[in-house]
């Protein structure tokens, strides 16, 4: 099994920046996929970014691309989100999921293990 626990609940002004970082306390010697997924209100949980186990491997949104960078520390179990360039449509709860396999999993139903969430909200 493994817990997730987000943290870097954030309100900014457009055009700033905020990391948000997730700890996973695993109970496995599995190695497992990391990923960010938000959710606006009113709107489906979409996919952000996702990362392979060793980091070699990374995927995004193209929403996301060229703004956004997640990265990992196994040594710490932790990923991160760092966002910049934020935009009023990046307001949403972010949430951090991880997956016991080797895919990147952009659909949300492909992801077994969610953190609780945490706010960003991006001022205009």
């Amino acid at each position: 099994q493994v817990q997730l626990v987000e943290s870097g609940v954030g309100l900014v002004q457009a055009g700033g920046s905020l990391r948000l970082s997730c700890a996973a306390s695993a109970r496995t010697s599995s190695s497992y996929v990391m990923a960010w997924f938000r959710q606006a209100p009113g709107k489906e949980r979409e996919f952000v970014a996702a990362i392979s186990w060793r980091g070699i491997s990374i995927n995004y949104a193209d929403s996301v691309k060229g703004r956004f960078t997640i990265s990992r520390d196994n040594a710490k179990n932790t990923v991160y989100l760092q966002m910049n360039s934020l935009k009023p449509e990046d307001t949403a709860v972010y949430y951090c999921t991880a997956d016991l396999g080797v895919f990147l999993h952009t659909r949300r139903n492909d992801y077994e293990y969610w953190g609780q969430g945490t706010q960003v909200t991006v001022s205009s």
